[in-house]
């Protein structure tokens, strides 16, 4: 409360003040009036300037907490991980498909270690480091592993909408896409607000949506 009153009360007491004090001692009207317009001035800035550091405070800490579920939900051997999915490809009896599944566990651990090197600086640097450069890096790089995660989701995808594929696989994926879309949407959401913060080329429909698979009866 005492902070509150001093971060956005100091302007219009200090006003009132000399205001006052000008009526007791009989200041000219237009020696104070200049004095009061300039701390009113000084005021406004002061309380714009407060609300852009607050906005960017709170876009890192969205961002922040946007890497860490995806880090959680899709990446490395969680169950909703594309690549967990890939890995029961294994049981189906299909040349091609083992040969995919198995290039894509050498993207896995490159995708997997750039991942978590982001989301370990992204924890150690949140209270270091918010500056606009610093939160465009981070928009742009969580963007960039996005987009390389969801080709994986993409070609999964175009790889098994000719092939029959077991119910559990399917459902599996289906799954996936569910929950992915949700946080792409989250992703959107969260590019568009912070646009309004920072400059950046990268747009909401950038981020785009999984398909599902067709259920065979």
């Amino acid at each position: 409360m005492l902070k509150t009153i001093i971060n956005w009360g100091w302007c219009p007491g200090l006003i009132t003040a000399l205001a006052v004090i000008g009526i007791i001692f009989g200041w000219p009207i237009e020696a104070v009036v200049p004095v009061l317009i300039l701390i009113l001035g000084i005021g406004i800035v002061t309380v714009v300037i407060d609300a852009k550091r607050k906005q960017l405070e709170l876009s890192v800490l969205r961002l922040n907490q946007l890497a860490d579920y995806f880090n959680r939900r899709f990446m490395s051997n969680t169950a909703l991980s594309i690549f967990a999915i890939t890995d029961s490809l294994f049981g189906i009896n299909n040349s091609k498909l083992w040969d995919w599944a198995r290039a894509c566990d050498v993207s896995q651990r490159i995708l997997n270690s750039w991942n978590n090197n982001f989301t370990n600086r992204l924890e150690s640097e949140i209270t270091a480091k918010k500056s606009l450069t610093h939160l465009r890096t981070c928009l742009n790089e969580l963007w960039a592993i996005n987009n390389h995660y969801y080709e994986f989701i993409d070609q999964f995808h175009e790889l098994m909408v000719n092939v029959e594929t077991p119910r559990e696989i399917t459902d599996q994926y289906n799954k996936l896409v569910m929950e992915y879309n949700a946080f792409v949407q989250d992703f959107r959401n969260n590019i568009g607000e912070l646009r309004k913060v920072v400059k950046t080329a990268i747009d909401p429909p950038s981020v785009k949506l999984a398909k599902e698979l067709a259920l065979v009866r």
